[in-house]
């Protein structure tokens, strides 16, 4: 365990993480110097909470404060060779993640999720488990209730549950889950590691300090993927996927089955569940997997997995107007995201017939667009396309399917409500982040749902000017 009290610590990132790292580290007896590039309003209300607890602030800089420091801890998903970090970097002082500072100091078993997609719903899936079956537990996420701000709790749970992130992962050095749980691996971030083998080898240390008494809980094609770089999997592997027959956990006909010694048996059938699309078997999968590792009774477990309902902006049902659903899937920050979301909304009255207004876009992670192209030619009747990476889609896609660059998501929503009949679904499934025009992807997704409202209300009062109720639906 790290030893904290009167060390000088620098936290770089004041986002919701980096806080929670200097006010832990402040309670831990540490001197705390807090640093971001940035400067905005939300930062100086989070360094104006900061400083009358004794932490320095420094916002909008480009390198640390000149003196030394015995540990430095990268709250945020800043790439390494930004001068900042560069120059924390070049100084010698260790640099640790907050997920690692957090799990150093953490007093109870951890339960880790990773993967491009399927992170959330997974991790959300194991807590309902454990929690059915009385098992004390905290969910920490990056953005929702980072590591540090859940410490102090640990020394009362059974499992800390990790939704843990390539950035978080690359640079820890002791991080050993207990259970190791690899959802899904698939280009993303390459705008920051320039290959996808990178990014792979980032997500691969979630598995680097296992011992051979440790779980690992695998997409079977990840795992391959793994095996093709020469990384190690130490642990004890259980297998899943939904498209590979010969993986310990399988989805036969909607059935997820299981082939492992003991446990050979079908399981639960997808039908029963409110999550629906190949890609909520494999989440499903892997909850089983964990909740079979932990000695968890299956009865109990399958209850809790039933009745189990996404959060918000992850394939969210937010409307049926006229026939038309209105899907929000801002969640979908890559391209393979994007095609599970095209695979699993309903099939068009007629078959073989495209029903979809897909909005797509955003800010560009450098990934390839081509290839969810016979996919969109297939089920997508017109892409309305927003933002950075508007115009490289449009280029991508306009062979596949007709494309539309929108101004704005209103006026995508707009357009896509206007030209939607009976049977069709309007799609938001962005395959980009959010931030070149949003704060997040909950707030994309927030005004997604407040355009659809206004649309569904203006058509119960007979209005005809959506653009006019879209119009305040952003504000």
């Amino acid at each position: 365990m790290l030893e904290l009290e009167n060390k000088e610590v620098l936290v770089i990132g004041l986002g919701r993480a980096g806080q929670a790292a200097c006010e832990f580290l402040c309670r831990s007896g540490a001197r705390v110097t807090g640093v971001d590039r940035a400067i905005s309003q939300r930062l100086q209300h989070g360094a104006d909470r900061l400083r009358p607890l004794g932490i320095e602030v420094a916002l909008g800089v480009s390198a640390p404060p000149a003196r030394e420091f015995s540990l430095a801890v990268l709250s945020s998903p800043l790439p390494l060779n930004t001068p900042l970090v560069e120059a924390v970097r070049r100084s010698k002082v260790p640099l640790i993640s907050e997920l690692e500072l957090g799990i150093e100091q953490s007093q109870c078993l951890s339960i880790a999720v990773a993967g491009t997609n399927g992170k959330g719903t997974t991790a959300g899936l194991i807590q309902r488990a454990l929690a059915s079956n009385h098992r004390k537990t905290v969910l920490s996420s990056n953005r929702t209730h980072p590591v540090s701000s859940v410490i102090e709790q640990t020394k009362d749970l059974d499992y800390l549950i990790l939704q843990a992130d390539s950035f978080q992962l690359e640079i820890t050095e002791s991080f050993r889950p207990a259970v190791a749980v690899l959802t899904s691996l698939a280009p993303d971030h390459l705008d920051r590691y320039g290959t996808e083998e990178a990014y792979v080898r980032a997500i691969a240390r979630l598995f680097r300090n296992q011992q051979a008494f440790d779980w690992a809980i695998v997409q079977s094609e990840a795992l391959a993927r793994l095996r093709e770089l020469k990384l190690p999997v130490p642990a004890k592997t259980i297998t899943f996927s939904a498209e590979n027959p010969s993986a310990d956990l399988y989805w036969d006909r909607g059935v997820l089955v299981s082939r492992i010694a003991n446990w050979c048996r079908p399981l639960l059938d997808l039908q029963h569940c409110q999550l629906r699309g190949s890609h909520n078997a494999e989440n499903l999968m892997a909850a089983l997997a964990v909740s079979r590792v932990l000695r968890l009774p299956l009865d109990t477990v399958l209850d809790s997995m039933k009745t189990y309902v996404p959060g918000p902006h992850c394939f969210e049902m937010v409307a049926e107007i006229g026939g038309v659903q209105f899907i929000n899937d801002s969640k979908a920050t890559n391209v393979d995201a994007a095609c599970k979301a095209l695979r699993a909304a309903r099939p068009a009255p007629v078959c073989g017939e495209p029903n979809l207004w897909l909005i797509a876009g955003g800010k560009d992670k450098g990934l390839d667009f081509h290839a969810i192209g016979p996919l969109l030619s297939e089920r997508v009747k017109h892409a309305f396309l927003v933002g950075e990476a508007g115009q490289r889609m449009r280029s991508a896609w306009s062979i596949f399917t007709p494309c539309t660059v929108a101004s704005s998501l209103l006026e995508a929503v707009a357009e896509a409500a206007k030209n939607a009949t009976s049977g069709d679904v309007v799609l938001l499934s962005p395959a980009c982040s959010s931030w070149d025009q949003f704060r997040n992807h909950q707030h994309r997704g927030e005004v997604f749902c407040q355009a659809v409202k206004s649309i569904g209300s203006g058509v119960r009062e007979g209005a005809h000017n959506i653009n006019g109720r879209l119009a305040t639906a952003q504000q």
